[in-house]
């Protein structure tokens, strides 16, 4: 463990008490959902630390289960375990190698190596991310109470990382208005960049300035799919970030791919897939603009693609945001179908686990795509290595639909 991290609260220390205000707030508890709601606490706040483990009750003082405290946060206690059951440093260990061992499962490293290992509260760790890629691994913490908690994940994960062949872990941190930094919490210090296996394909992650841990992984079998898809087709790639679709699409033998992102430098990522790849970029366009202003820009101009991908940013960053961001899921649908072959196939996404399902799917009907031979193929999610909680709607966030 590096040096200077702080240990976590002695084993005996006295558990606080958070006393749920009303008898309804236990039963989603109860079924597993992982928090607490500061509304749902009537009193036991008052003077909690950040990652102190609190133990939460009912109002008639009946004990529901144990979780850590984030005082100033909506989500005021993140629960771990049931009734008194405690948080030990033998329950870190156990969360954390069946974590681990399930992507030891999942993956062979000689095919794909970067994927996520660790899935917070769909691991029933919450608050803590942690990505693969290669010989890498990458934290996000989520929360004051997971930041505070750090050296005991440390202690538990790094036994786990060196059998993975993982030689060094790095905390992200990320504060609003500055750029990412990453503080080494084992081994050497992380490279800037990393050439990673997805599917048995090359690519470029650019560990120092990319998106989350530096890219999405959650994508990774819906990119699998794109490739399955795109044999022979004109591919539009939209929100493309740092090429993951646009590098599948033509692995799998699309005859041009267009990338249109706002951000230069997520193209020069990935172009650097493509030559890992063995592909030429030079064969393919990278357009740096506004993707609304692009697909207006092609529909007056009449040009058309057999595959157009839709992968934007959250439209919904909060639940009040919600019926502005439906709204600008029909404007962007409805524009993709207007460059959409006949016969083509649209593959629209949201990462907003506010949109649920059937809301998403709302913006995808016939009235808002202008269009009526559409036929909704598929609707996926994350892959494996992003479980999710039966109790727990909120992890199911992504959503990635074929229609065609």
């Amino acid at each position: 463990m590096r040096a200077g991290l702080r240990q976590s609260a002695p084993v005996g220390r006295p558990v606080r008490d958070i006393h749920l205000r009303h008898p309804g707030a236990i039963e989603p508890l109860r079924r597993g959902h992982p928090w607490v709601w500061k509304q749902a606490i009537g009193r036991g706040l008052e003077g909690a630390v950040p990652g102190e483990e609190v133990q939460v009750v009912a109002p008639d003082g009946a004990p529901v289960g144990r979780g850590l405290v984030d005082p100033g946060s909506p989500i005021a206690v993140r629960m771990w375990t049931h009734g008194q059951a405690p948080l030990a440093r033998a329950e870190w260990r156990r969360r954390t190698a069946r974590a681990c061992a399930l992507r030891a499962r999942l993956f062979d490293a000689s095919h794909t190596s970067a994927y996520r290992l660790l899935h917070g509260e769909g691991d029933r760790m919450p608050g803590f991310v942690v990505d693969r890629y290669d010989r890498v691994a990458v934290l996000r913490t989520d929360g004051d109470a997971a930041a505070a908690r750090v050296p005991d994940l440390v202690e538990a994960l790094v036994p786990e990382l060196a059998r993975l062949g993982v030689a060094t872990l790095a905390h992200r941190i990320a504060v609003k208005g500055q750029p990412p930094r990453h503080e080494l919490l084992h081994g050497e210090p992380p490279p800037e960049t990393a050439t990673v296996l997805e599917h048995g394909l090359p690519f470029v992650v650019d560990l120092a300035r990319g998106q989350k841990t530096g890219a999405f992984l959650d994508q990774r079998d819906n990119r699998q799919r794109v490739r399955e898809l795109a044999r022979g087709s004109r591919v539009l790639n939209l929100f493309s970030y740092a090429g993951g679709f646009s590098l599948f699409a033509a692995a799998g033998g699309a005859a041009h791919v267009t990338s249109v992102d706002v951000a230069a430098s997520a193209h020069a990522t990935a172009q650097a897939s493509f030559r890992a790849a063995g592909l030429d970029p030079r064969a393919h366009a990278f357009a740096t603009a506004d993707c609304f202003a692009f697909l207006e820009g092609a529909r007056k101009r009449g040009d058309t693609w057999d595959l157009v991908i839709s992968d934007p940013p959250s439209f919904a960053p909060s639940e009040k945001a919600v019926p502005r961001a439906l709204a600008a899921y029909r404007a962007l649908h409805g524009a993709c179908a207007a460059v959409l072959a006949p016969g083509g196939i649209l593959c629209a996404a949201s990462c907003s686990s506010h949109v649920d399902p059937a809301a998403f799917l709302a913006t995808l009907d016939d009235a808002t795509l202008g269009r009526a031979d559409l036929r909704l193929l598929e609707v996926r999610g994350a892959g494996a290595d992003h479980p999710t909680l039966p109790s727990f709607p909120e992890g199911r966030y992504l959503k990635f639909t074929v229609l065609g």
